[in-house]
C-alpha cells in the first residue's frame, strides 16, 4: 500500500502541469499595467513584469521575452480589452444616442485603466513605424477604429451598422463623418496622454458629446 503512495505521489510529481493560459494572460495584462503605471512604459521591462506577476523571467517566455514583445502583448491586450467593451455595448439596451457616445469613450482614456492603456496604445504605434514586426497589428488597428466610428455614425444617424470590420457605410456623407470621427478620437487620444493635466474625463466625455451631437444635426 505505501508502495503504491510512492509510486502514484512520484507519478503526479512527473505529470506535466497544466496551465490555463487564459488566466495566466489576463494575470500577466494587469502585471503589465501595473508596472506601466509606476515606471511609464519606458520603464515597463520584462523583468519588473516578472517580479509584479510572481513568474521566473523564463515563465514569461511563452508570451514574450524582450522588450519589443512585451509591448506587442500589451498592445494586444488593448485591443482585446476595446474590442471586449464595443461587443458589450453593441448587446446592450441602451438607448442609440447612449451607445454611440460610450462606443467612441471605449477608445478613449476616460479612467485610469484606459489612460494606460492610452499609454500602450500611443507608444506602440511609434514603435510600429520604424518595427516591420508590428505592421500588421497596426494596420488591423486603425480598420478597427475606423470601424467603431462607423458604428457610432450609424447609430447616431439611425441606419444600419455594417456588419462586417472594413465595410463602408452606405451613403458618402455618412463614410466622410466616420472619417473625422477617427480623426476626432486619435487627436483626443493624443492630446489627453500628453497633457493630462489640460483635459479632465468631464471634458473628454463633453467633446465626444458635441461631436456626435453634430453628426445627428447633419
Amino acid at each position: 500500500m505505501h508502495g503504491n503512495n510512492a509510486a502514484q505521489a512520484c507519478y503526479n510529481d512527473e505529470m506535466p502541469k497544466v496551465v490555463d493560459h487564459d488566466q495566466r494572460r489576463a494575470d500577466l495584462v494587469r502585471a503589465v499595467w501595473a508596472v506601466i503605471g509606476l515606471h511609464g512604459i519606458e520603464g515597463a521591462t520584462v523583468r519588473r513584469v516578472a517580479e509584479q506577476a510572481g513568474v521566473s523571467m523564463g515563465g514569461l517566455r511563452y508570451y514574450f521575452d524582450s522588450q519589443q514583445g512585451l509591448l506587442r502583448f500589451a498592445a494586444l491586450a488593448v485591443a482585446g480589452n476595446v474590442s471586449a467593451r464595443v461587443r458589450a455595448l453593441l448587446q446592450s439596451d441602451s438607448d442609440a444616442a447612449n451607445r454611440a457616445r460610450l462606443l467612441l469613450e471605449a477608445m478613449l482614456p476616460v479612467d485610469q485603466e484606459r489612460r494606460v492603456e492610452a499609454d500602450v496604445w500611443l507608444a506602440f504605434l511609434i514603435r510600429s513605424r520604424v518595427d516591420d514586426a508590428l505592421e500588421e497589428l497596426r494596420s488591423k488597428a486603425w480598420t478597427g477604429t475606423r470601424h467603431i466610428c462607423r458604428l457610432a455614425v450609424s447609430l447616431r444617424r439611425g441606419v444600419a451598422m455594417p456588419e462586417t470590420i472594413g465595410a463602408e457605410l452606405p451613403d458618402a456623407d455618412l463614410e466622410t463623418w466616420a472619417q473625422h470621427l477617427h480623426m476626432f478620437v486619435d487627436g483626443l487620444t493624443v492630446q489627453a496622454v500628453t497633457y493630462p493635466d489640460r483635459l479632465s474625463t468631464d471634458d473628454l466625455r463633453v467633446a465626444v458629446h458635441r461631436q456626435l451631437a453634430l453628426v445627428a444635426d447633419r
